[in-house]
């Protein structure tokens, strides 16, 4: 009896212990392209994503395309330093090294990484392709990639093409999207809801036009993030006006502000 005793104590505490791992930061941080600026560490690497989890980030967001060959890099612009990514292979692309030494990073390299940690979210951008058909190609491989990999409690999808969020519910119901927009792009909260979408992800310039995005947003239960904010006085701004996310290149400031308003 005594034994038996002793294995459910060792399973409460493993069950007590599982559960604190699975609690994500809370704050609105999230590093633009992983913690890059202030260790000079190259944007969209493996070393900028692991920074941005030892920074305690809610999330670190980063951006894919696919090569000719259908895998799916982690890159900021549809070339990799001169060499157009979806006309190139990815053993063509591993010709060229990032600055610290990095190969461009697959997407499953990346979620193999995050998937180390249970603190900071994967915000996964789909960044735009060349034709409608390659867009869906691009995220249908990624979905595809997040649930083989069983990494759906870490991503959080975004990106500037309506269609492909909506394509990602349908492909999982349970995703959280979130639509990229500038300018005149933005889209009413009231459609976001409509369409099951979890948050409106606009250009700071986009608020600051209209403050009244806040309100209307929270009205609709959607969250709200705000980009590419690095100015302390911007980033202020934004936590007045109750952002719950702020996407940064100066994740450590924003750090500091929430710091010292806790003071």
């Amino acid at each position: 009896m005594k034994v038996y005793f002793a294995l459910f104590f060792l399973m409460i505490i493993s069950f007590a212990s599982q559960a604190q791992t699975m609690k994500w930061n809370q704050n609105p941080v999230i590093a633009h392209r992983g913690a890059f600026k202030k260790n000079n560490y190259p944007e969209n690497s493996i070393a900028s994503l692991k920074e941005a989890i030892r920074l305690d980030c809610y999330g670190s967001e980063f951006d894919v395309h696919m090569t000719r060959d259908g895998v799916i890099v982690v890159n900021h612009d549809a070339d990799f330093y001169g060499m157009d990514i979806s006309s190139s292979t990815y053993k063509e692309l591993l010709v060229k090294k990032l600055p610290n030494g990095e190969s461009i990073p697959t997407l499953e390299a990346f979620l193999k990484e995050g998937m180390k940690q249970k603190k900071t979210k994967l915000i996964l951008e789909l960044k735009p392709a060349k034709t409608e058909e390659e867009m869906m190609r691009l995220t249908e491989a990624a979905v595809k990639m997040v649930h083989d990999m069983k990494a759906t409690e870490w991503i959080e999808y975004i990106s500037f093409h309506y269609g492909s969020l909506k394509r990602i519910l349908e492909l999982d119901p349970k995703a959280a999207v979130a639509f990229l927009a500038s300018g005149d792009g933005a889209v009413s909260a009231a459609k976001l809801k409509e369409d099951k979408f979890a948050g409106a992800d606009y250009n700071f310039a986009v608020y600051k036009a209209n403050p009244a995005l806040f309100e209307e947003a929270h009205r609709f239960g959607l969250t709200i993030n705000g980009w590419t904010v690095n100015k302390e006085e911007d980033l202020l701004w934004m936590l007045d006006n109750k952002a719950d996310y702020i996407t940064t290149n100066e994740p450590e400031l924003l750090f500091e502000l929430l710091a010292k308003r806790k003071r």
